[in-house]
């Protein structure tokens, strides 16, 4: 039976922003699916076309889902999940896994990238942390082995709290104890040409303090900038200034500076329990708005000003069977049915002619406003399923 639902909310998005980002390289999303209520995937497909998305994350190697997705030429980057990496580790183990998961899906599904595991290097478990580069090298020449060296990318994706230090972003440092793992990592992302990955939320941030990180600086909304001191570098939003705080941590580590970093995860709840201070349908709508925006303007940070930031939304539907606070139930784009779960359109209307971001009325929001620096050092999950935590 339909999903009349489905095929109305294709006409919630205003034209102008299909202008905007249909066909955008850099913009994709997160197709997440820890609930028991989320329509076929057959049914998916439009609602991508219709938000312009053509890069899709997904968690594992759903075979309905790369069926479904066959001829379309959404370009997918899968997951290899945490479990799997102390045996993805035998060669023999991942050239069977390549061979089951991948190659039978190729001849009309484009995957892109094979993601082995998730926040693996925060998760504190020895075991895959200690696994995690062999199953990625084991997965790389699996491959290589059959062909698929040059056509997939094999990476994994990062909580932000890898870094022991984000302020100011050109302070930017890993964890002294991860060094021995990102390091070699960082190599062979490198050698292989694949991308380094960051699980980035502004939101734990601003939940965090509220009182002294501007809420318009976390939502890419007009606001005076904050500088960088050692720098001179100014920024006009968090997201920038975590990511560049990465980069900063990569030259410190001194390893290859050439490794390109995309945001794997970012997001905005647009529910929260009470103690989520931030989390409503109008952040999110704010956020996720100007985001996309932004990002398909095709701007870099001020640190990388000439290569365009790649950057997954997460997520595509509100997920009713994540674990732990509300918020983590309420990052979709679109509610189960299909309708849209804020209306992005209303980010559109009130875009400035100069900026071409929505503005808001101007407020004070403590020393963030009058420059001090918080770039919101963030744990996200270490399972797609797991909640994510501010730690501080």
């Amino acid at each position: 039976m339909p999903m009349p639902s489905l095929i109305l909310s294709l006409v919630v998005l205003s034209p102008s922003l299909l202008i905007s980002l249909a066909f955008s390289p850099m913009i994709g999303i997160n197709y997440g699916q820890v609930a028991n209520n989320l329509p076929s995937p057959e049914k998916v497909i439009p609602l991508l076309r219709s938000i312009g998305v053509n890069r899709v994350k997904l968690f594992d190697t759903n075979p309905n889902i790369l069926r479904s997705f066959a001829g379309t030429d959404i370009e997918l980057t899968v997951g290899l999940p945490d479990p799997l990496i102390p045996q993805i580790r035998d060669p023999a183990t991942a050239l069977s896994w390549i061979r089951s998961n991948i190659k039978p899906y190729l001849l009309r599904t484009k995957i892109s990238a094979i993601t082995v595991g998730n926040e693996v290097l925060t998760s504190n478990d020895s075991a895959l942390i200690q696994n995690l580069l062999p199953a990625m090298k084991s997965v790389h020449y699996a491959l290589a082995s059959v062909g698929l060296d040059r056509r997939i990318a094999v990476t994994t994706a990062h909580s932000l709290t890898v870094l022991s230090s984000s302020y100011p972003p050109s302070a930017g440092a890993f964890q002294p104890g991860l060094l021995t793992y990102i390091c070699p990592l960082i190599h062979f992302l490198n050698k292989t040409r694949s991308p380094f990955l960051i699980n980035a939320y502004p939101f734990f941030a601003y939940k965090a303090d509220p009182k002294r990180v501007s809420l318009d600086y976390v939502l890419f909304r007009p606001n005076a900038g904050v500088v960088d001191n050692s720098t001179g570098l100014r920024y006009g939003n968090m997201l920038h200034a975590q990511v560049d705080a990465l980069l900063a941590a990569v030259a410190a580590a001194g390893v290859e500076r050439t490794v390109e970093v995309r945001v794997s995860e970012t997001g905005w709840p647009s529910a929260g329990d009470d103690d989520e201070v931030g989390a409503s349908p109008e952040n999110a709508r704010m956020y996720n708005g100007n985001l996309m925006k932004m990002v398909a303007g095709g701007k870099g940070t001020p640190m990388r000003p000439e290569s365009p930031l790649q950057v997954y939304v997460f997520a595509l539907f509100n997920e009713n069977l994540k674990p732990g606070p509300t918020s983590e139930r309420h990052y979709g784009l679109f509610k189960p049915d299909g309708t849209p779960a804020y209306d992005l359109t209303a980010s559109l209307r009130a875009v400035n002619s100069t900026t071409g971001f929505e503005k808001s009325p101007p407020r004070l929001t403590g020393p963030m406003s009058t420059g001090s620096f918080h770039t919101g050092t963030s744990s996200a999950s270490v399972s797609e399923s797991s909640p994510r935590n501010f730690l501080t």
